[in-house]
């Protein structure tokens, strides 16, 4: 070992004493992996990191209709119980069926504009509500990085650094006022995007995320079903799907040529969004709900 790689070894043992990583922040095994010395130096030499820890904007979230930490009493949060529930029960033994990967979620609809970030992010919000659960929200659509706008983190380090090997899981989460609540950005545009979330790191990256920390939901906001080809990839990785369907706008057969291409899924769950009639329950594929949620302004 050369005398630049001791003193790397050694600083990076020192900050580790200084800040260890929280065990509802845990990083997969299949990215804890240190960077190469080589990588280290030419690190080192960059402009300092920017912190790993942000503040909700809460005031952004107020403009968009969304859900806010401590707004536990009100209409949207009793609605995202009704749709978080379900998901819990399954993720945690509490169903029915043993389902694999059954802690990471996916959030798509079948056209963009359907509503798909907004309910990603109110449902993680919810989440992270629970007394005993934590959650971890990805933002997965690498083309439209909606999620990574709304927290003012679309010029981070994320998914894509990830799963490149250009930045180690503690270097794209960040963790946030919230407690419960972290994230991780989509990172740099790529343009074979599709193809690194199809790649075996993504799939081993799902399934440590899945494993390693059984108590916490991995949350992923994914592209569009029919506007891109990620969003069938990525419902391969996933244990559930939530598909985002907008009330009285997506036609019948849009949303037909969306659930086909999630047949092969176990677990399918539908929200009908933006609607003015109220709520109701019903079963499609292995398993569905269909939640009546009204948003007139939601874009997102």
């Amino acid at each position: 070992m050369s005398i630049i790689e001791k003193a790397l070894d050694k600083q990076n043992q020192s900050n580790e004493a200084r800040s260890p990583e929280p065990a509802a922040t845990g990083i997969p095994e299949a990215f804890e992996a240190p960077l190469s010395p080589e990588v280290k130096e030419k690190k080192q030499e960059s402009r300092p990191p920017r912190k790993s820890h942000i503040k909700l904007p809460i005031e952004r979230l107020k403009e968009n209709g969304m859900l806010v930490p401590n707004s536990a009493n009100g209409q949207l949060a009793e609605e995202y119980r009704v749709i978080k529930r379900p998901l819990l029960m399954n993720a945690f033994g509490e169903g029915n069926e043993v389902i694999q990967n059954a802690n990471l979620i996916l959030v798509t609809s079948s056209l963009p504009g359907e509503g798909k970030t907004f309910n990603a992010v109110n449902l993680a919000l919810s989440i992270a509500a629970e007394r005993d659960r934590t959650v971890l929200l990805v933002d997965a659509d690498v083309i439209k990085p909606a999620a990574s706008r709304l927290f003012g983190v679309e010029d981070r380090p994320g998914l894509i650094d990830l799963l490149e090997r250009e930045k180690t899981f503690p270097e794209v989460l960040l963790r946030t006022d919230e407690p419960k609540l972290a994230i991780i950005p989509a990172g740099r545009r790529h343009s074979h995007a599709t193809e690194l979330l199809a790649s075996e790191g993504m799939k081993q990256l799902a399934r440590d995320m899945s494993r390693k920390y059984p108590d916490r939901i991995i949350i992923f906001d994914s592209p569009p079903l029919l506007a891109t080809t990620q969003a069938g990839v990525l419902a391969n990785h996933v244990g559930q799907i939530v598909l985002v369907v907008e009330s009285e706008t997506t036609p019948q057969y849009i949303v037909g040529e969306a659930v086909r291409i999630l047949s092969d899924c176990d677990v399918v769950g539908c929200v009908l969004n933006k609607t003015k009639q109220g709520f109701g329950l019903g079963y499609y594929a292995y398993y569905g709900y269909k939640y009546y949620y009204q948003n007139d302004n939601d874009n997102i």
